[in-house]
């Protein structure tokens, strides 16, 4: 069964107070939802088009797990904490099997 991944890139962090209230409670949610976390942070070095962003990747078992994992309460709940603290944008991509 091939892994599913969510991928998130940071536009901007408009209030990083939320930013950092957001970050004290989604770990754990996604880390009970099954999900580890692969990278996090600045790239090293950004080739083509590509932004020097803070991107995340985080990897589930299953593509169905990392569809769940956005739903669950608990990381609603991070979400909701979150608001309107970034502009970032998020993909959950199925991976090779």
């Amino acid at each position: 069964m091939a892994k599913g991944y969510w991928v998130v890139c940071y536009h901007a962090i408009n209030n990083p107070e939320g930013f950092a209230a957001y970050v004290k409670i989604a770990p754990a949610a996604v880390q009970a939802a099954g999900g580890r976390f692969v990278a996090r942070g600045m790239p090293a070095k950004t080739y083509e088009k590509g932004m020097n962003q803070r991107v995340t990747l985080i990897e589930f078992d299953s593509l169905a797990q990392a569809l769940a994992a956005h739903e669950t309460p608990a990381y609603q709940e991070a979400l909701r904490v979150l608001g309107d603290a970034v502009e970032r944008d998020m993909r959950i991509v199925e991976g090779m099997a």
